[in-house]
């Protein structure tokens, strides 16, 4: 069988990541880091597959409107063109039926496919991956490669900067029940609050987006909470406007967190302390697998877990007295 990445990723003693980063983007790589990776790639007789043949790759996505799988979609994209390799992008409507149909049509008219953060059973997922080759990002499978957009470290970071702060109760904001970067982050943030002894309060799953986050608002007023961790930046934003329509002002009264540092979090009043996560890498990341599996064979053994970073803006502050968290206060 031919060279893969992982191989070359393997004798270069480099992360996955990283190799594919020195054929993609060399310049986020320290020269020296490259030139180990170009070695072993030497060594081993890896080809890059961005050769002449043009392959056509579906991409499954649960909402497009949503501006992380747009972030994720560009990122494919980019990676994709270097190729000229044609994308089929279909979008599900969070509906899993509908997931299901796109996979089924997919696989009988491309030569693989994306899938992200899917909404359909493990088991059913499993069986689509033996009929074609499939990459799935931010999901979990054991016949195809997953690459893990998780935002565990950075959540780890979050708690700590909350609790320096001086909060002793978080609530958190749940996406979609059937998600797996929820499950994932309202773990890592469960596991983070007990290790630094803080209340942690979960309310009810919401949608991922501003109106989920407005739906949440009052519960999350209601726990007492002082700060929140939301599932995305989008509903962070509707939580943190949510509560301001309920008296409760930003960061005076609420610290707000979101997930994802998207652009809109930097530029929004006050700007919204995000956890960056690696959404453009792993699509990128996603592709290369992906053609790896169409040129050589499929590889079931890779999951790559991209890495995350607190990036600490205006939303969060030190609480006010529980007496002055109030409307009037």
């Amino acid at each position: 069988m031919p060279a893969t990445l992982t191989d070359v990723a393997a004798r270069a003693e480099v992360s996955l990541a990283t190799a594919s980063r020195a054929f993609n983007d060399p310049d986020r790589l320290a020269p020296a880091t490259r030139q180990r990776v170009l070695a072993a790639a030497a060594e081993l007789g890896y080809e890059t597959p961005l050769g002449p043949a043009t392959r056509t790759i579906g991409v499954v996505v649960p909402d497009m409107a949503n501006a992380v799988f747009a972030s994720l979609l560009r990122s494919i994209h980019d990676q994709a063109w270097h190729g000229r390799h044609q994308l089929m992008a279909t979008n599900t409507n969070e509906d899993p039926s509908r997931e299901r149909e796109a996979l089924d049509r997919l696989a009988g008219s491309t030569n693989g496919v994306i899938l992200c953060s899917p909404r359909l059973p493990v088991d059913q997922l499993d069986e689509i991956a033996t009929r074609t080759p499939m990459v799935v990002v931010n999901g979990m499978l054991e016949k195809a490669p997953c690459v893990l957009i998780g935002a565990n470290d950075g959540i780890r970071q979050a708690v700590e900067h909350l609790r320096a702060l001086g909060h002793q109760h978080l609530a958190y904001v749940p996406g979609p029940a059937s998600s797996w970067a929820d499950r994932n982050r309202q773990d890592a943030l469960s596991e983070h609050c007990a290790a630094e002894g803080l209340q942690l309060t979960v309310v009810g799953n919401q949608a991922a987006s501003v109106s989920g986050g407005l739906a949440a608002a009052a519960s999350v007023v209601a726990s007492g909470a002082t700060a929140v961790v939301a599932y995305n930046d989008l509903v962070a934003l509707g939580v943190r406007a949510g509560a301001q329509g309920l008296g409760r002002r930003c960061p005076q009264h609420l610290s707000v967190i979101g997930i994802d540092d998207l652009d809109v979090s930097a530029v929004s009043d006050p700007g919204l302390t995000s956890v960056h996560v690696g959404i453009a890498e792993g699509g990128t990341l996603a592709v290369d697998l992906l053609l790896e599996q169409i040129d050589g064979g499929a590889r079931h053994d890779d999951t790559v877990h991209m890495g995350s970073q607190l990036i600490v803006r205006g939303s969060t502050g030190v609480p006010e007295p529980a007496h002055a968290n109030s409307p009037a206060g």
